[in-house]
């Protein structure tokens, strides 16, 4: 037995760990399929089989985990997800009342949770400028800027 398949336990030990400690700051489940896949290299290594064989095993085993348990247990962890929208798609569909005059190159703003946010017209509004005051809905949102449509013309369709 020579010294590589000798002392092969403590490579894999050694992987387990450091794939069981990124996996805990991850969660994304690859890492531990890897974790798996190492303790299987360790096991194998215990037989005394040589260290390549190891190396295919704990890599074939990897792979299968990856393929076969990762995508349910993905699925699992996520299920139980705030379905609430949150950052720019909580603002999608957002009404909200024009404080500076809004037109196709500018204008202000404030939406129904209070923020004011600088806007422009959407391009498919034929409208030239929506007024002070008039009540807008929230189509998209292009960096910093609110693209909204006159809320009747949103009614209409």
């Amino acid at each position: 037995m020579d010294v590589l398949t000798q002392y092969a336990w403590i490579a894999w030990l050694v992987l387990i760990l450091v794939f069981a400690t990124i996996e805990v700051f991850t969660l994304e489940m690859t890492f531990l399929m890897l974790a798996l896949g190492s303790v299987a290299g360790l096991l194998s290594g215990l037989t005394g089989i040589p260290w390549w064989a190891q190396f295919i095993i704990a890599a074939v085993v990897a792979l299968l985990l990856i393929l076969t348990l990762r995508p349910p247990l993905l699925r699992r962890l996520q299920r139980g997800a705030d379905p609430t929208k949150s950052n720019i798609d909580a603002l999608i569909g957002a009404s909200g009342t024009v404080v500076r005059t809004v037109g196709h190159a500018g204008g202000q703003v404030r939406l129904q949770n209070g923020d004011v946010w600088t806007a422009r017209l959407s391009p498919v509004t034929e409208q030239a400028d929506v007024a002070v005051g008039e009540p807008v809905l929230v189509t998209g949102i292009d960096g910093a800027t609110a693209v909204v449509v006159p809320m009747e013309r949103s009614t209409q369709e």
